[in-house]
């Protein structure tokens, strides 16, 4: 039978009830407002790579451009290129860092693809081999292996070593 992750703290977020009061969570962290929950591990010029503050697997993270943008066509052909190297880069840290055995890289446009933030945002999943656990199935819930402070850390950290 098929299991569905559950996280209830999700729904309330994604609906806008449990969202800092700012008019773009992605934004808010590009100007580093105090509202939201900053989980930055590298700042470019024109991107930013943030945790995902609801990974699907340590190291989930998101590159979002800087300026308020909501369409990928909307991206000039300088931010194209610089994503282009900071996908590349992120893939870098991750696989010294955690060793992933495979990635999901994309982007949820519009309300009807699952995008919970009206900012474009691309996602780098790492993927791992038999990422369910017993609990996953047996009791039905995921269990974040690693809490996202020591996850920033060891990001930003790799990050920084890259440059």
């Amino acid at each position: 039978m098929r299991q569905n992750l559950f996280v209830p703290n999700k729904m309330g977020y994604a609906r806008g009830k449990n969202r800092p009061d700012v008019p773009c969570i992605l934004c808010a962290i590009v100007q580093n407002d105090e509202k939201v929950e900053r989980l930055e591990v590298h700042r470019a010029a024109l991107w930013t790579i943030s945790l995902n503050l609801y990974p699907y697997s340590p190291g989930h993270l998101l590159i979002f451009p800087n300026r308020h943008v909501l369409d990928v066509r909307e991206l000039k052909a300088a931010e194209v290129t610089a994503l282009h190297e900071l996908q590349c880069l992120s893939v870098e840290v991750l696989d010294g860092v955690y060793q992933p055995r495979g990635y999901n890289v994309g982007y949820n446009m519009g309300e009807a693809s699952g995008a919970s933030i009206a900012h474009l945002h691309v996602h780098v999943v790492p993927r791992y081999p038999r990422e369910l656990g017993f609990v996953d199935v047996i009791g039905g819930a995921r269990i974040i292996i690693e809490d996202p402070g020591a996850t920033q850390a060891k990001l930003a950290r790799a990050f920084a070593e890259k440059r």
